[in-house]
C-alpha cells in the first residue's frame, strides 16, 4: 500500500498525468521523466506495464520517497540509470549531472496536488 501511495503522490504532482477513460475504465496517463514515453497508472496507484518509480537521488545515496525526489519512469530508462549511475560515488560528475537534470525536469513538471483531480 505504501508504494501505491508514492505513485499516487507522483501522479498528483506531475502535470503530465491526466485522468483518462481507458478501455477498462479510468487510468492516469502521463510521461516518463527521462524519455517522455507514455506511462499508465490505475486510479488506485498500481503502475501498468512499463511504469516504475524513479528515485532522482538514488536510494543508495540516501534518496527517499519524498514526493520531490520521485517521478514516474519507464522501466527501460529507470533500469539504464540504475545500472549506469546509481552505484557510482555521490560526487561522480555524471551522476551529479543526471540528478540535477532530473530535479529540474521534476520542478518543470510540478503541479499543486489540489489541481490534479481525484486519483
Amino acid at each position: 500500500m505504501a508504494r501505491k501511495r508514492v505513485v499516487l503522490d507522483i501522479v498528483a504532482t506531475d502535470r503530465t498525468f491526466r485522468l483518462m477513460q481507458g478501455r477498462q475504465g479510468p487510468v492516469w496517463l502521463g510521461k516518463c521523466i527521462h524519455c517522455n514515453s507514455k506511462l499508465m497508472v490505475t486510479p488506485d496507484g498500481t503502475p501498468i506495464g512499463k511504469a516504475t518509480v524513479e528515485h532522482i537521488v538514488p536510494r543508495t545515496h540516501g534518496g527517499t520517497d519524498d514526493v520531490r525526489n520521485v517521478a514516474m519512469a519507464c522501466a527501460r530508462c529507470n533500469g539504464a540509470k540504475g545500472r549506469r549511475l546509481d552505484n557510482r560515488r555521490r560526487d561522480d560528475p555524471d551522476l551529479v549531472a543526471m540528478i540535477e537534470r532530473l530535479q529540474q525536469r521534476r520542478a518543470d513538471r510540478w503541479r499543486d496536488p489540489d489541481d490534479a483531480g481525484s486519483p
